[in-house]
Formats: structure tokens, sequence, C-alpha cells
């Protein structure tokens, strides 16, 4: 049984690693030039991947997205998640390497068709979590771990809430969607209250093998 502890705690362990190192990068991009002068609050998260330490950008983004497959790996082999689930957390991976490997616009040139999966592939990351969290949780809200997962992916559905507000608002105040809300900043605390879900996650399969008879306190 110690052996089936392992393969959940190892990857689940590792996946933690890489969110918060993928924190790490993406604390640093506020701080050091010349992403630092970006201005948070308007400009997107994704736009620091235009400036000339955008790669910080790129291996945050990677680096979550390598931590959030050890985090499903460990969440399938512990039993908290499994089909539409899982699906919803591969999506969510899928999701973070499309937004690296397609460049967001740059509007100083033009619309791309690299834009326009970037934004596609934002949105499948931003609403695939979410949903991951809700259907894994949805059948084991007795666990106090699961209704934290639970709380994670109510929250980042909060979060998301103003950007489909601007958007739906946007034929009857004639603002333009992203200049209607402080769109960097919700989408800084989108992604942080998606990282905290996946790290809820993590916990909660680490606590679900740890919990079951045979295995070691």
């Amino acid at each position: 049984m110690r052996s089936r502890s392992r393969t959940v705690v190892v990857p689940a362990g590792l996946g933690v690693a890489c969110v918060v190192a993928a924190l790490g990068f993406y604390a640093a991009l506020h701080f050091v030039p010349p992403s630092a002068e970006l201005d948070w609050s308007r400009r997107t998260i994704s736009h620091y991947a235009l400036l000339e330490n955008g790669w910080w950008f790129d291996a945050g983004t990677l680096l979550l997205a390598a931590g959030s497959v050890g985090v499903l790996v460990a969440a399938l082999r512990a039993g908290v998640m499994r089909g539409g689930a899982a699906v919803a957390f591969a999506l969510w991976v899928a999701g973070l390497v499309g937004v690296v490997w397609f460049e967001k616009h740059n509007w100083s040139v033009g619309p791309s068709m690299s834009g326009d999966i970037h934004r596609m592939a934002s949105v499948v990351a931003f609403l695939s979590l979410p949903a991951a969290a809700l259907l894994a949780a949805a059948r084991s809200l007795r666990d106090a771990a699961a209704r934290w997962v639970a709380f994670g992916g109510v929250l980042s559905l909060l979060c998301f809430a103003p950007i489909l507000w601007a958007v739906l608002a946007e034929p009857w105040t004639g603002v333009r969607w992203w200049r209607a809300i402080p769109l960097g900043g919700v989408e800084r605390l989108l992604g942080l209250a998606e990282m905290v879900t996946v790290l809820l996650m993590a916990w909660w399969a680490v606590r679900a093998v740890l919990k079951r008879p045979g295995q070691p306190a």
C-alpha cells in the first residue's frame, strides 16, 4: 500500500512544485523590466510574451501545464477524478499549451490567425479548469477536500463573470468589452484562483489516498 500512495504523492508533489514555480515566474514579470512597466490592470498577462523577457511568461505557463499533468495523474490514481472531469482537466492543460504555442495579437502589427487561436485557447483553459473541479467534486461533497475544490471552481467562475458580462453588455453599452473592465486585473485574479484550485486538487488526491485503510498516517 505504501507503493500505491507513492504513485499519488510523487506526481502530486511534482505538480505542486511546478505550479509554485510558475507562480514565481508570473510574479517576477511584475517587478522586472521591461515587463514591470506594463499596466497590469489593463494589459492581459499574455501580453508579456511580446516583450524582451517574454520567455518568462512562456516558461511559467508551460510549468503550470506540466504541473497540472502531474496533478491529473495523481487525481486519477487516487480516484478523485474520472470521466468528464478528467477530460475537462486535460482541456485545461491543452489550453495552456495553446496559449504559449500561438502568440496573442500584436496590435502594433495587426490581428493574426495565431492571435485568434490564442484567444480561443485562453477561453478553453479558463473555463475547463472550473468545470473539471466542479465535476470532480460533485460526487464527493461530503469530503471536506472536495468541497474546497468545488469552492475553487466556483470562485474561478465568479472571477470569469466580469469578462462574460463585458462581452454580453457591449451591444448595449457601446464600450468594447476589453475596455469595459480592468481586463488585466480581472484576468490575474482568475488565473490565481485557477492555480489555487489546481493546488487544492493535488491536496485532495494526496489526502484521499492517505486516508484509505492500511495507508501510513
